[in-house]
């Protein structure tokens, strides 16, 4: 730096100061550089928990690795093989994982951005270290045997349906779709490694579930898979919410700068009340569907997303769950509170305590729990000429329970008086 510049940059700097702050430059000193070793140490903090998050959430070197490994052995098979293995035009990019045991991973596959998943064995569990082949294809691909017929099949895959979704005169054809599914080559027959394929993916619940609804407008499109991965559309906005806290820094976050941040990046409040709509729908969809009623047993503003056009998709369904399954959980489960009937995260039911065992339906429905998810994402801005109407239907709406054979009447209309009031409001505009 030239003399004249650095004489011309202390006048700037010192000069103005009087004598007496300039004795105490010292000080001042000596107390910004603590502020800045304590910045410098928050950040290092920060930046390892986030390197150990990442290298413990993310491990899809190792899925693609798997996958490709069986598929050349011609073990397993499916419409995304090539794309993922041979041609590698379906890439991996950014890790979403929250489980260790379940990839997700954003990608593109023929330039159309998608999102694959993929399970992975717990490391804890496996015998050798995180890196090490982390499941055992004579587990995860040991059915159907060699030998089994295509009718051994598919009365295979109908028990398992049965057992899944409970009885259904609708089975049949759902399984005529997951046979359609699984014959790649569309050649009427389907291969061994196409079955095995197949049934590991039954086991996933958001599989079977998105095969079980693919019809409904709420829920992602099935794009392709390969052995027990996956690749679905990606939801643009896959949380009701932009912003998420890392779980090591929510205690550092006060929950209401959160949810003030949150609110100022909503949407406008039409859109939002547009998304409610929809997922007002899914909630109808899946209360008495063509094969059965599902139950949401975790209902978290992290499963409900939007796309750019401001249509609700579920961007998770792992915490849907068939009433049968519940059902099957809770029959003839021990029990001494109420806590202990409890399927997934909220799914409760009643603990009889006289002998001891859990009722077998669940007393919050599902309208009960997204209502509650609702309040705060729907009232804050809201029109001041709705506002009062609105809180009134929600407050009916969070307080909603009882055995669902008693109450259906009741939960349609609450939920059908809920969706004409924002209806109404947002229709004949630009929002509808």
């Amino acid at each position: 730096m030239p003399r004249g510049l650095r004489r011309l940059l202390h006048l700037v700097l010192f000069c103005p100061l009087s004598k007496g702050l300039q004795s105490r430059l010292p000080a001042i000193k000596v107390k910004y550089l603590l502020l800045a070793w304590l910045g410098i140490l928050i950040t290092s903090w920060v930046l390892y928990m986030q390197y150990a998050s990442y290298s413990e959430l993310c491990r899809g070197h190792v899925c693609q690795m798997v996958i490709c490994d069986h598929y050349r052995r011609g073990i397993i098979s499916g419409s995304s093989c090539k794309a993922l293995c041979d041609q590698r035009t379906l890439r991996l990019q950014h890790c979403m994982s929250t489980s260790s045991t379940h990839q997700v991973y954003s990608g593109v596959w023929k330039e159309r951005p998608v999102v694959i998943k993929c399970g992975v064995e717990d490391p804890v569990r496996s015998n050798g270290g995180p890196h090490s082949v982390p499941r055992q294809e004579m587990s995860l691909y040991d059915k159907p045997t060699r030998g089994t017929s295509m009718d051994e099949f598919k009365e295979m895959v109908h028990r398992f349906l049965k057992d899944k979704l409970g009885e259904q005169s609708s089975l049949t054809t759902l399984v005529d779709r997951i046979i359609s599914l699984g014959d790649i080559n569309q050649d009427g027959k389907v291969s061994l490694a196409e079955a095995k394929s197949i049934w590991a993916l039954l086991q996933i619940n958001e599989f079977l579930l998105m095969v079980a609804l693919q019809a409904k407008e709420h829920t992602p499109k099935m794009l392709g898979f390969c052995g027990d991965l996956y690749v679905t559309e990606r939801v643009s906005h896959s949380s009701l919410y932009r912003l998420e806290v890392p779980h090591y820094l929510q205690p550092l976050v006060p929950e209401t700068l959160l949810s003030s941040l949150n609110h100022w990046l909503a949407p406008a409040w039409p859109r939002r009340a547009r998304i409610t709509i929809g997922l007002l729908e899914f909630v109808e969809e899946v209360f008495h569907g063509s094969y059965g009623s599902f139950l949401i047993c975790d209902a978290s503003s992290r499963h409900v997303g939007y796309n750019s056009k401001y249509d609700c998709k579920m961007a998770n369904l792992h915490s849907v769950t068939s009433e049968a399954v519940v059902r099957g959980f809770l029959r003839g489960r021990r029990c001494e509170t109420n806590v202990d009937c409890t399927y997934g995260r909220d799914c409760t039911a009643t603990c009889d305590r006289l002998v001891k065992q859990c009722n077998t339906e669940v007393v919050q429905p599902n309208l009960a729990k997204v209502c509650v998810l609702l309040q705060d994402f729907l009232l804050f801005g809201a029109p001041s000429d709705l506002r009062g109407d609105l809180e009134k239907q929600l407050r009916t709406c969070v307080t909603l329970s009882g055995l669902a054979s008693q109450m259906e009447v009741h939960h349609s209309l609450v939920l059908n008086n809920l969706k004409t009031l924002l209806w109404k409001k947002i229709s004949n505009t630009q929002y509808s």
